[in-house]
């Protein structure tokens, strides 16, 4: 498995790790952010795909903010699966 850590912008949250295994994700953790919210998507996203991932949480707003903590996650993945591309 691939492991990645990524610092967050304009979100709660501070930073967001994940592993990436055959197309899946994994051991998603944020740090900081609303914590039963980031738990809930840490949860949900256990082995879920992580290009589908991309094209359910980008693009996802938090208030005024222009981003979110799921938005975040999104743009990490998809920048570590175009990378490894």
């Amino acid at each position: 498995m691939q492991n990645y850590s990524m610092k967050t912008s304009g979100v709660c949250a501070r930073q967001v790790d994940f592993g990436i295994e055959d197309g899946k994700l994994h051991d998603v953790h944020f740090y900081g952010g609303c914590a039963g919210n980031t738990l809930a998507i840490s949860k949900l996203l256990e082995g879920y795909d992580a290009k589908k991932a991309v094209e359910i949480l980008k693009g996802n707003l938090c208030g005024s903010k222009g981003t979110s903590c799921a938005d975040q996650l999104a743009r990490g993945v998809e920048q570590a699966l175009a990378e490894a591309e």
